[in-house]
This record gives structure tokens, C-alpha cells and sequence, in this order.
């Protein structure tokens, strides 16, 4: 008895809970998961000589972002600061320990103390870290076969540093000038504005600026792998549970008035909906328009609807992600078709269905939101509240400028000292063998041309 009461006693430090706990660390795996399945559904769409460089380009985001974001990105995203970047005092994650609770303390809001409370605050940094890996690699579907590597390496670790972590903190950080914890109040579950936006209107700069490939339009060549892209689809609708789902912080039950709330569960059953209502979609749609649906519109149509559901995911009812899902996909897939006739090289479409589906999705979130589902957010224009339409289009207004025009000036100081693409005849001969020495497949499967074909 004596030795219980003492334990009990001593014992007066928050603990994290264990399921909660367990729930995040399995959740940042499923989300860093995601990174290498972007890596196979980009790698299966462009010509087999440059499939090693396009998996890279994905892959490396692990390790860049692994390390920048324990020295600098997760203090400048999440440490209280301005409401425009964070402070400086986690650089290196000084002081980012096991503690649950009161490691945000000393800063406005006064009541937001810790933004998990539940679980050791390196569990909620090493999850965020996830999300700072996979977006900046999203932007390299638009820059596929023609950038050079060295220059790709640089402009991640720039666009990383000085895009994502302001948009992170703007919307997720406390003292956010956009988000829930003292700032406007726009609503992004798991990465609408901050992910996908971000990414997307980024990609589209890219294209841009970096110009078209040698071979488009008149040359370009269908999908090298479409098991590939199968591949890279599931990999990344089964992670996406863990970027939507795990973005609840938490497996616990809550109250809204006098309903039972579990956000975890409603963002997993609403992100699988969607996911599978934007594959439909698109299946119809080819089938009715094209007459044959597709393997690779599946694959697109299913990354469509989980990117329009990503920041409604734990804010919506099941109803409302099939409809999201549904207008999404369809609005993505007059997005593709638009680009081609703009002649704008986004090669492997990234601006058409992660910036137009991360536009879509934020605004219907203002439409369909609910907080009968989760009382930490509002209801939206169906509920009554037209004011929320308002701020989630100041949240996308913002999230085009600093990614647009931080892009631009980003790119134009790389193009000026490194330079931006690889050699002519590299881009012909493959971008696998001219710069990094090696191969996706053997030379006797090879489709590399000189430069006279």
C-alpha cells in the first residue's frame, strides 16, 4: 500500500496515452508510406529511361525533408511566433521532448497549451514531418523528365523552407494568421490549402517557368507501367487514412451538444467515400465520353476524390464526402482537359487535379462542413453559416500568392546560378543514366533514342 501511494504521488506529470500514442506513430508511417506510392503512380506515367529519375525525385524528399525539418522546419511551422512563420526556439528540437502538455504556454491564444494533449509532443512533430515530406515531391509530376536533379535537391529545400512552412504555420500553428487557434478560422483538416494548393499551383509556376519537354506535344508517349500507377494508387489510398484519419490526433470519443463524436472515425470512413465516389466518377465519365474507362482514370479518379476530401475529412458526414468525391473528380477531369488545350507542359498533371482538386475540396468544405461531427469546427453554408465561404476563399487566395510567387522567385534564383534543366541530349537519352548513372531496367528493355530520332 505504502509503496503504491508513493508511485501514485510522484506520478503527477501528464502521461500520454498509449492508444493515442500508438494511433499517431502508426498513422506517420502510413502517411511517410505515401511518399514512395507517389513515387510508383508518378514513376508508372512517364518513359521507362527516366523512371529511376522520377522515383527519386520523390524518394529524396526523405531524406532532405527528414533532416531539415529536426533542424528548422518544424519550429519555423509549429513553434509560436508571428502569425505569418513561427519562432526559432525549437530550432533543432530544443526543447521538443516526450512532455504531453503546457509547451505552449507564454503565447497567444492563452488556452491552447499544447496542440495534442494526449501524446508526447515529438509523436505530434515526427507526424507533421510527414506531411513536409510529401508535398514539396508532389510538385516534381509537373517538372517530370526534363529538370536536373542537383537543381530539383535545391528548389525542394528552398521551396520547403521558405512555402510550406509559412502556409503550415499560417493554418495549422497557434497564432496562425489563417487558421483555428487565434487566426480567421479557415478550416483544413489535413492539408487542402497547405498540401495541395500549395503543391499544385506550385507545379503549374514550374511547368511554366521550366518550359515543355522537347518532345511535347507532338511526341509524348502513353504510361510506360499503368501497374505502376495501380500500384502508386494504393499505396497512397491506403496511407491517406493515416494523412486524413491521423489528423484527428486522437482515437477518442467526444460529445457535439448531445451527439457522440469520434473524428478519427468519421475522416476514415469519410476518406475511403470519397476516394471511391472520385474513382467512380471518373470511370463514368471516360466510359460515357471516351467510350472505354480506364485502369490509369480509376487510379487518377480515386487521387482526385482523396485530395477534394483531405481538409473536409473530419468535418463532414459520409453523404457529404460521396458528393465531394463525385464534383471533385468531375471538375478535375475538365481540369486535364483544359491543360492540354492551354499547351502548358504539367506532365503528369498535377496542377489539374491537386491544385484544382485542393481549391475544390477547401471550398466545399465551407459548404458541408458540420460541427455535429467535430464540435472544434463550424458549420459551413449549409448549416447557415454563409461567413465560412469567405474565409476559406481568403485562405485560398493567400495559399495561391505565397505559392505562385514564392515559386517564380525561387526557380528564377536557381535557373540564374545552377540552372534549371538538363542538356538536350540528356532529356533525349533519359534523365536515369545521365544523372545518376544507372538504369530502371536492363538496356535490352531500354527506350532511350539519340538525339537525331
Amino acid at each position: 500500500m505504502g509503496n503504491a501511494f508513493a508511485q501514485t504521488s510522484a506520478n503527477t506529470l501528464p502521461v500520454a496515452d498509449t492508444g493515442d500514442t500508438t494511433f499517431m506513430l502508426i498513422s506517420s508511417a502510413l502517411v511517410l508510406l505515401m511518399t514512395p506510392g507517389l513515387a510508383f503512380f508518378y514513376g508508372g506515367f512517364v518513359r521507362s529511361r527516366n523512371v529511376l529519375n522520377t522515383l527519386m525525385m520523390s524518394f529524396v524528399l526523405m531524406a532532405i525533408v527528414g533532416v531539415t525539418w529536426v533542424l528548422w522546419g518544424y519550429s519555423l511551422s509549429f513553434a509560436p511566433g508571428l502569425p505569418f512563420i513561427g519562432g526559432l526556439q525549437w530550432l533543432g528540437l530544443h526543447r521538443v521532448g516526450l512532455e504531453t502538455t503546457g509547451y505552449l504556454q507564454g503565447s497567444n491564444p492563452v488556452e491552447v497549451v499544447s496542440y495534442a494533449p494526449t501524446i508526447p509532443h515529438q509523436a505530434y512533430m515526427i507526424y507533421q514531418a510527414m506531411f513536409a515530406i510529401i508535398t514539396p515531391a508532389l510538385i516534381s509530376g509537373a517538372i517530370a523528365e526534363r529538370m536536373s536533379f542537383r537543381a530539383y535537391c535545391l528548389f525542394v529545400l528552398l521551396w520547403s523552407t521558405f512555402i510550406y512552412t509559412p502556409l503550415a504555420h499560417m493554418v495549422w500553428a497557434k497564432g496562425g494568421f489563417l487558421g483555428l487557434y487565434g487566426g480567421l478560422g479557415a478550416l483544413d483538416f489535413a492539408g487542402g490549402t497547405v498540401v495541395h494548393i500549395s503543391s499544385g499551383v506550385s507545379a503549374l509556376v514550374a511547368a511554366i517557368v521550366l518550359g515543355p519537354r522537347k518532345t511535347h506535344p507532338d511526341r509524348l508517349s502513353p504510361p510506360h507501367s499503368v501497374p505502376f500507377v495501380l500500384l502508386g494508387a494504393g499505396l497512397l489510398w491506403f496511407g491517406w487514412f493515416g494523412f486524413n484519419a491521423g489528423s484527428a490526433l486522437s482515437v477518442a470519443s467526444g460529445t457535439s451538444g448531445n451527439l457522440v463524436t469520434n473524428v478519427a472515425t468519421t475522416a476514415f470512413v469519410a476518406t475511403n467515400t470519397a476516394a471511391a465516389a472520385g474513382a467512380l466518377m471518373w470511370l463514368i465519365l471516360e466510359g460515357v465520353l471516351r467510350g472505354k474507362p480506364t485502369a490509369v482514370g480509376a487510379a487518377t479518379g480515386a487521387v482526385a476524390g482523396l485530395v477534394g476530401i483531405t481538409p473536409a475529412a473530419g468535418f463532414v458526414v459520409p453523404l457529404s464526402a460521396i458528393l465531394i468525391g463525385f464534383i471533385t473528380a468531375f471538375v478535375c477531369f475538365y481540369a486535364v482537359s483544359f491543360k492540354h488545350k492551354l499547351n502548358v507542359d504539367d506532365a503528369l498533371d498535377t496542377y489539374p487535379v491537386h491544385g484544382v482538386g485542393g481549391t475544390v475540396g477547401a471550398i466545399l468544405t465551407a459548404i458541408f462542413a458540420t460541427a455535429e461531427v467535430n464540435s472544434a469546427g463550424k458549420d459551413g453554408v449549409l448549416r447557415g453559416n454563409f461567413g465560412e465561404l469567405g474565409v476559406e476563399l481568403t485562405a485560398i487566395t493567400v495559399a495561391y500568392a505565397i505559392a505562385a510567387i514564392g515559386t517564380w522567385i525561387i526557380l528564377k534564383i536557381i535557373d540564374a546560378t545552377v540552372g534549371l534543366r538538363v542538356k538536350e541530349e540528356a532529356e533525349f537519352q533519359g534523365l536515369d543514366i545521365n544523372e545518376h548513372g544507372e538504369e530502371g531496367y536492363n538496356s535490352e528493355f531500354s527506350d532511350r533514342i539519340n538525339v537525331s530520332e
